[in-house]
């Protein structure tokens, strides 16, 4: 792991590579030979299971509804719900893009850089665009 990165609170699996500037929040989860690139930022709630891939400025949001503000007084943990978001075993996502909360990125997946994921995503589905589209199915690396 590098200097300029921010976890707290989380958990981070072995073998797994932590470029600078990623902030990991607190009841985050991350599996075992990952690599999160730098500038991501991986909120409350998510889980990123093992090997999997995460681009540059990658970002996660686990608020569908953020206010800055409750009946005009400035909101609180207890006026929002951590929607949760799930990265399965062996998926990888490209840089800048963006997950929306309530998603799960299904096993071996694919999302090209700058997409918004923005429903599920099936397992070894090849997604890309605003918001996300199927394009293919990805290939198994044998078949490269």
């Amino acid at each position: 792991m590098h200097c300029f990165v921010n976890l707290y609170g989380c958990q981070v699996g072995d073998e797994t590579r932590i470029g600078s500037f990623v902030e990991i929040q607190k009841n985050a989860s991350i599996g075992a030979r990952c690599k999160i690139s730098s500038h991501t930022f991986i909120c409350e709630g998510v889980t990123i299971d093992d090997e999997v891939f995460i681009g540059h400025g990658v970002i996660f949001i686990n608020d569908l509804d953020p206010r800055a503000t409750v009946d005009g007084r400035p909101s609180t943990d207890d006026d929002w719900q951590v929607v949760p978001i799930r990265v399965c075993r062996g998926a990888s996502i490209g840089s800048g893009a963006v997950v929306l909360g309530g998603v799960t990125i299904g096993r071996g997946a694919l999302i090209g850089a700058g997409a918004v994921v923005t429903r599920d995503v099936a397992p070894g589905a090849v997604m890309a665009g605003v918001p996300a589209r199927f394009l293919r199915m990805r290939e198994e690396p044998g078949d490269r």
